[in-house]
């Protein structure tokens, strides 16, 4: 057995490293904390921590039309968003990845550019554009804004799964004769399908989150749940804004365990 050298600075720095991301943690997840007590509070007051508890808010956000619409309205604009940004995410992440051509890095540029400009930016070009082609506050509208902002992450995702990719089984299929179409759903889209589906949870996850965009590009009939909860607090202050923000959590924190459990390990890691 090779005896193991202790290294008393290593440890430190790690003690050091590992007590500053406590820190942070406990201050991102604080928010958090303060607001799921809150959901199941009383119906006439945010309180923290409740003088008392129950399921009343959740009640009322299911029982009311002016709160299922908008979520009917950002589940169906994030669905419908979802699979557009994955019918051109995929292909393309999978051409970039794969193959040199003239302008590759132009276009990788422009399919990722969305992440570096500001949201709020975008969204005013959205809008203007919107409203001069006359799309503006339809549900076409917010889906095509809520592509531009998920289609990098899809991209991204699958590029990197792209690249994890045994490329001699392609190889293998072309030589025996299968199409470049062929091959790609019959050996590719199988070996991706983990990355599939966490860029899909993802992609979906962003748009039914997304409020700055949807806030230019929201009409009378299609106002999304973040828009409303925004709404809310800016001419009321509801305590279902509370039990809408624990729902939130709760989906958010499913789609984070269904993609870390869906991510294969890398060789060191399975070492």
């Amino acid at each position: 057995m090779a005896n193991s050298v202790i290294d008393p600075l290593s440890q430190r720095y790690r003690f050091v490293g590992s007590s500053l991301a406590v820190v942070v943690y406990i201050f991102l997840l604080a928010p958090v904390v303060v607001t799921i007590p809150m959901a199941f509070g009383p119906t006439n007051a945010l309180e923290f921590p409740p003088s008392t508890y129950s399921l009343d808010l959740f009640r009322i956000f299911f029982s009311s039309d002016s709160w299922l619409l908008p979520l009917y309205t950002s589940l169906k604009v994030a669905v419908f968003s979802t699979v557009a940004a994955l019918f051109v995410g995929v292909p393309s992440a999978y051409w970039i990845a794969r193959y040199e051509f003239l302008g590759k890095l132009l276009i990788s540029g422009v399919l990722i550019s969305p992440l570096v400009i500001p949201t709020i930016v975008s969204g005013l070009g959205i809008y203007l554009y919107f409203s001069y082609v006359g799309v503006g506050g339809t549900t076409l509208s917010l889906v095509l804004g809520h592509v531009m902002v998920t289609l990098p992450y899809v991209i991204v995702m699958i590029i990197a799964g792209v690249q994890k990719l045994d490329r001699n089984l392609e190889f293998g299929a072309e030589l025996m004769g299968a199409s470049p179409i062929r091959m790609f759903f019959t050996v590719v889209i199988p070996q991706l399908v983990p990355s599939l589906i966490s860029a899909a949870f993802f992609a979906f996850l962003l748009s039914f989150d997304e409020v700055i965009i949807s806030w230019f590009l929201t009409g009378s009939n299609t106002v999304t749940l973040p828009v409303k909860m925004y709404s809310a607090l800016e001419w009321e202050v509801s305590p279902v804004i509370a039990a809408v923000s624990a729902l939130l959590t709760a989906l958010s924190v499913l789609v984070c365990i269904v993609t870390i459990s869906l991510r294969k390990p890398t060789g060191e890691e399975v070492s």
